[in-house]
């Protein structure tokens, strides 16, 4: 898990984004398209267009974090692109993370085996 400090809040993009890029190009996509401050300490998440893979920016202060997940079943639960920007908590943020519904938590599906 994401060590968060408190007080940190976390960002959805609605729609999807192309998961090639990287800490340059989606921290200008915080800047221009979500009008907010990519070196804030917030944490801002991505979706991919087939919904399994999930990219986190992060400025801890010392430089960007990059981290990324991808479901091997299944798909991120996320809002609508009507919805705009998107703030969660960071309980709700687990339960993305975790491949459950952050809006209404029930765990979906639990791997049986790795490969």
């Amino acid at each position: 898990m994401i060590p968060v400090p408190m007080g940190v809040r976390v960002w959805l993009a609605t729609g999807h984004t192309d998961m090639r890029k990287g800490f340059a190009s989606l921290s200008l996509q915080v800047q221009e398209v979500l009008r907010r401050d990519p070196l804030s300490g917030h944490l801002f998440c991505f979706r991919g267009r087939r919904g399994d893979l999930l990219k986190v920016i992060w400025h801890d202060g010392q430089g960007a974090c990059l981290f990324t997940k991808k479901l091997e079943r299944g798909r991120f639960v996320w809002p609508s692109l009507a919805d705009g920007v998107v703030p969660i908590s960071q309980a709700q943020m687990s339960y993305l993370l975790s491949g459950i519904d952050w809006r209404n938590p029930q765990e979906s599906w639990r791997p049986t085996s790795v490969g």
